[in-house]
């Protein structure tokens, strides 16, 4: 069984294998369309999400 943790990492790598160098970019258009929606939940789920992805990724 996956924690909510592992479940994050598993979803930011597999936005990373998508998107590639655009994943940041999704990712914030994400989060952008959910707080529109009014999605609290949904943005803080994506939020910790680009935490993840962030940690991939060289700055």
């Amino acid at each position: 069984m996956l924690t909510e943790e592992r479940h994050l990492w598993a979803c930011a790598l597999a936005v990373e294998k998508q998107h590639g160098a655009g994943a940041p970019r999704f990712v914030a258009e994400r989060i952008g369309a959910l707080a529109l929606a009014g999605d609290r939940e949904g943005v803080e789920r994506w939020q910790a999400i680009a935490a993840c992805l962030a940690q991939l990724t060289p700055q």
